[in-house]
C-alpha cells in the first residue's frame, strides 16, 4: 500500500513516515500544500493523510480541490484544531477521517488500517486467481487451503499482481506501486522479492501463477 503524507513538520513528518514504513507501507512525503495537490492529483496513492495547516495552499483547499476533481482516495486530515466545529467542516469538505494533534502512533496506525481496509472492502472483498486467494481485509492469503505467510511488502506487491491479473506488470510499475519516490529503481529489488512470493506461493503448487515475460516484467495467470 501507498500512503502520500502532506506535513510541513519535519519532526511529525520523520515519525508518521517512519513508522508507517516500519509496518511495510510506501510513503511519499511532500513538505507544503503545492506539492501535496499536484502529488495526490496524480492518483498513484491509496491513502493521502493530510495536515490542515500547510504552506503555500492549506489543507482544507488541498482537499476541496481533489475531491472537486473526483479524486477519490481516502484523507486523513491531521490538525492541531481540535474543536467540533473544525471537524465537521473538514469532514463535509471531503475528508474520510479526522485526527488531532498530539497522537499516539498506534490511533493513527488503526485509523490508516481502517480506511485503507474500507477502500478494500468497497473494491473486492476477495481476490482470487485460480486456487490462490487474497483477503485485503484480514490479510490473509491462502493457496488450496493452506495460510502462505507473507511479509508486508510481499503481501503488498502479490495484491497488486492480484488485482492486475492477466495484464504485465514492469518493474517501474511494481516499483511505483509499492515502494516511494526515493526507491532506486535500478536496483534488483523487485526480481527479489518476486523470487520471495514464488517460494512461498508457487513452487509446491500448480498450475504456476507468477510468470515472468522477458524484457518486459512479470504476470500473474493461470496458464503460462
Amino acid at each position: 500500500m501507498r500512503v502520500l503524507l502532506v506535513e510541513d513538520e519535519k519532526k511529525v513528518a520523520s515519525f508518521i513516515k517512519k513508522g508507517l514504513e516500519e509496518h511495510g507501507y510506501a510513503v511519499d512525503l511532500a513538505s507544503d500544500g503545492k506539492i501535496g495537490l499536484a502529488m495526490a492529483l496524480d492518483q498513484l496513492h491509496d491513502l493521502v493523510i493530510l495536515d490542515i495547516n500547510l504552506p503555500e495552499i492549506d489543507g482544507l483547499s488541498v482537499l476541496r480541490q481533489i475531491r472537486d476533481k473526483q479524486v477519490v482516495t481516502p484523507v486523513l486530515l491531521l490538525t492541531i484544531r481540535a474543536t467540533i466545529e473544525d471537524k465537521v467542516i473538514g469532514l463535509d469538505t471531503g475528508a474520510d477521517d479526522y485526527l488531532s494533534k498530539p497522537f499516539s502512533f498506534e490511533e493513527l496506525l488503526a485509523r490508516v488500517r481502517a480506511l485503507l481496509r474500507r477502500r478494500s472492502d468497497s473494491k473486492t472483498p476477495l481476490l482470487k486467481v485460480a486456487d490462490l486467494s487474497l483477503d485485503p481485509a484480514a490479510r490473509q492469503v491462502f493457496r488450496d487451503g493452506n495460510r502462505i505467510e507473507l511479509t508486508s511488502k510481499e503481501f503488498a506487491i502479490l495484491e497488486y499482481f492480484m488485482r492486475n491479473a492477466g495484464r504485465v506488470l514492469t518493474r517501474s510499475m511494481i516499483i511505483n506501486h509499492a515502494w516511494d519516490y526515493d526507491y532506486e529503481a535500478e536496483t534488483n529489488m523487485v526480481d527479489v522479492y518476486i523470487n520471495y512470493l514464488r517460494k512461498k506461493m508457487d513452487a509446491a503448487y500448480q498450475p504456476k501463477l507468477l510468470h515472468t515475460i522477458r524484457g518486459t516484467g512479470y504476470v500473474m495467470r493461470e496458464e503460462e
